[in-house]
């Protein structure tokens, strides 16, 4: 870019933070690993503004432990529900067990709530439930509850409940909607 200037040293260490969420482009990875570099150098001290002379030195995070995965324990990945199992879904064929409507709700309290119903179906031995997230006020956004539940269902409270999940034929609400399909109990026979 003609008459671009040029990052500062702050600038650039946020946009490496910025760009290692982000899946690098192929031939890319040289750069992003270049801002790594440039983080981990020791930062001077920040002489004070405020005419007392004082130097306040700057705080560096230091990166968490993060706990090793094993090898043997592989996390659990939901498969798209089966075309049959949500055909007969949508017909009425086969029927939805339970429901919970998340409206309204804020997040941190949707979390508990879906959990706790979730348990208690699953303790129940329902497999087929349905979860109304909404689709969101926003024009041109997704709800954040539309968002977040697929995103809950992979953590590790939610992975040994659910067996599948697909969004909801319009019927049943359509995309403020999914239909989820609860694992089976242990020792529970097919």
């Amino acid at each position: 870019m003609k008459g671009s200037r040029k990052l500062g040293k702050e600038e650039r260490i946020l946009w490496g933070k910025v760009a290692r969420t982000a899946r690098p482009i192929s031939g890319r990875l040289e750069d992003l690993l270049a801002f790594d570099d440039i983080e981990e150098t020791p930062a001077e001290p920040v002489v004070s503004q405020t005419g007392n002379g004082g130097v306040f030195p700057r705080v560096l995070v230091e990166p968490a432990e993060v706990a090793p995965v094993t090898p043997d324990k592989k996390p659990k990945i939901h498969q798209p529900m089966e075309k049959p199992v949500k055909r007969k879904l949508t017909r009425g064929r086969l029927p939805l067990e339970g429901r919970i409507d998340l409206h309204g709700m804020f997040q941190s309290e949707a979390h508990a709530v879906l959990l706790d119903f979730l348990l208690r179906a699953h303790e129940r031995g329902l497999r087929h439930v349905l979860v109304i997230t909404g689709k969101g006020r926003s024009i041109g956004s997704d709800g954040a509850l539309k968002r977040a539940v697929p995103m809950w269902f992979s953590k590790p409270e939610y992975r040994h409940l659910i067996s599948s999940y697909e969004d909801a034929s319009a019927n049943h609400g359509g995309d403020g909607a999914l239909y989820v399909r609860l694992a089976r109990r242990k020792g529970e026979k097919l």
